[in-house]
């Protein structure tokens, strides 16, 4: 398979980035992602199109909300695995930017297996106040078939 290198970061042929991803977030999530193809998608939300979010997340996934009129979102499968005991762990709560806001463009990177399926979800963040991008969580995706998830971020 082809490899190449874009801005410093390894790329694959098979990479693709979604129209809306900011440039800043799609170099830092395929540096942040193993050397498999990626999918990487923006979030948008299905209420009024916004890109801007606040985001919670455990050790089970992340949900969005819009900051413009507040829909929710589980990203990819978060939602089938979100428990309360989750939310006692380091990881659990609010993302914030080191900056100490909490507004974040979104975006997700799936990582192929050889069969194109998704093998890994990495969640995002890039502050809207200092551009600092971020992975806040991500997990192994261990189950067929996957491409629903392409159409939950």
């Amino acid at each position: 398979m082809f490899q190449g290198v874009w801005d410093d970061v390894l790329v694959h042929a098979d990479d693709q980035v979604g129209e809306g991803v900011p440039a800043e977030l799609a170099v830092f999530l395929r540096g942040a992602v193993d050397d498999r193809p990626v999918r990487i998608a923006p979030s948008r939300c299905g209420g009024c199109g916004g890109q801007v979010f606040f985001v919670l997340v455990n050790d089970c996934g992340a949900e969005r909300e819009c900051s413009g009129c507040g829909s929710r979102a589980f990203i990819a499968d978060s939602e089938d695995y979100w428990e309360e005991d989750s939310w006692e762990t380091e990881r659990s709560g609010p993302a914030y930017c080191p900056c100490g806001r909490d507004k974040f463009e979104a975006a997700v990177a799936f990582s192929l297996g050889e069969d194109g399926s998704i093998r890994w979800v990495t969640v995002g963040l890039r502050c809207i106040a200092d551009g600092f991008c971020g992975v806040y969580i991500d997990w192994e995706i261990d189950y067929d078939p996957t491409d629903h998830l392409l159409t939950m971020v």
